[in-house]
Parts: C-alpha cells; structure tokens; sequence
C-alpha cells in the first residue's frame, strides 16, 4: 500500500430533514481532489455519513487512510458504537433500531476493506480542509 491517504468530510443541511449536500477534500501524494453531491429529502447525519461513504468508495484499492470528520456521530458511530450494535442485532441502548442501518453497513464494510484511522476535528476552527469540505457541502445543496 502507498503512503496515507488524507481526507476530510463534512455534511450539510438545509432544515433536518430537508435538502442536503456532502463534500470530501482527498490529498494523495500531494494531489488535492474535491468531490461533492447532494441529496433532496435526508438529514445532516446522514450527509455526514455520505461523504465519508464517497470518499471511500473512491479508491478500489486498499488504502491507508486518515479520515478526518467534525461529526462526533460519524466518528463515534464508525469506532464505538457500532460494535454494540452488531452485537446486539442493530439494536441500540434504548432499545431501538439503530437509525441509519443501511449506511453503518457501508462503512463498516469500508472500515473493514481499507485502513482507516478516524479523527475527530472541530468545525468552523480554521481547518483549511475541513472548511474546503464544509464549502464543498453547503456548495452541493440543491
């Protein structure tokens, strides 16, 4: 595998539910690639989770990665919680569903494939890339 891979993710929302957009900011090898999209009825959480989602999807290839977010939701969903939730048949500690089922697969099983060390980042902190991601968000919404 090549040396890490950089990226940073962030969601947006117009109204939760409402319309909503996710960016990604991706830096290899010095190379600095933007993607973005949108969906018409979703949540903040869930654009969170997409933008993870596309940035992963964009390697084939298992890569070593640090992903940055400013969704303590993503983060502690993808590196704690999830644990318990398989365990415990996608159930979550009130006795519910876990909301988002369909997405958690997802990036487990990216989580699985590729090398990721989550971070956590504070948003609107002068971050330069977690700002790029959050313009790229705000940008895709319909």
């Amino acid at each position: 595998m090549s040396d890490k891979v950089l990226i940073y993710t962030d969601g947006a929302c117009r109204g939760n539910p409402g319309p909503g957009g996710w960016g990604a900011v991706i830096i290899q090898n010095s190379e600095e690639i933007e993607i973005s999209g949108n969906e018409n009825a979703t949540t903040n959480n869930i654009m969170e989770m997409m933008a993870a989602i596309k940035a992963l999807e964009y390697f084939n290839k298992k890569k070593n990665i640090v992903l940055y977010t400013d969704s303590n939701y993503l983060k502690l969903g993808i590196t704690s919680w999830i644990k318990t939730w398989k365990k415990n048949n996608w159930i979550n500690s009130k006795k519910e569903p876990v909301k988002n089922k369909a997405y958690w697969l997802i990036l487990d099983k990216l989580d699985g494939f590729h090398n990721i060390e989550w971070k956590w980042v504070k948003a609107h902190d002068g971050n330069v890339h977690n700002e790029r991601a959050d313009n790229l968000a705000t940008k895709a919404i319909l």
